[in-house]
């Protein structure tokens, strides 16, 4: 059987991240530019057998430019030596109804470590362009520690200004290739 080869959408995906800041609240940021490219045995995602997912580290965006750039320095990404995030699938498999864990490798900062996400399927739909299209919500969490981005201060009360624990989301839409 033909693989058949899937190539995000990026008009109608978004990945984020959420990280708790002071113990009291939660910050959004965003990759503005990121790629995801899927090779599938079927048509219908009940397998995959690659999925690579790269972000381009100088995209991130926190709806402020100064802690952008503190988030690109030496102190957390380190940007210019690594500018690429990159997670390579290893493994999808059923656990549930439209639900899905992708175990894979997560290359953060020049370490690399094995981290498993929650895909939910969201389905497949032909667009009114003709063009198949899937979609899907993935979440997770890492440590950023366990990937070198150790920066923290702490305040006068003793509490931390940055958690270890970051949540991942993403709504990705993927659209066969010819």
């Amino acid at each position: 059987m033909a693989t058949t080869k899937w190539a995000v959408d990026p008009m109608h995906s978004e990945v984020q991240f959420k990280v708790k800041h002071l113990m009291i609240t939660t910050v959004t940021g965003y990759f503005q530019s990121f790629n995801v490219e899927a090779e599938t045995a079927d048509e219908q995602f009940t397998s995959a057998e690659r999925v690579v997912f790269t972000a381009d580290v100088n995209s991130i965006n926190t709806n402020n430019e100064q802690r952008d750039t503190h988030l690109k320095s030496a102190d957390f990404f380190d940007a210019e030596q690594h500018n690429e995030i990159r997670f390579v699938g290893t493994n999808y498999k059923a656990a549930g109804d439209d639900q899905y864990k992708l175990h894979g490798d997560l290359t953060i900062k020049g370490t690399t470590k094995p981290v498993t996400v929650n895909v939910e399927f969201g389905g497949i739909v032909v667009d009114p362009y003709g063009q198949t299209k899937a979609g899907f919500t993935v979440t997770g969490k890492i440590s950023r520690k366990e990937f070198g981005l150790t920066w923290n201060a702490v305040t006068e009360a003793g509490s931390v200004v940055v958690s270890d624990e970051i949540k991942l989301q993403a709504e990705i839409q993927l659209v066969k290739q010819a």
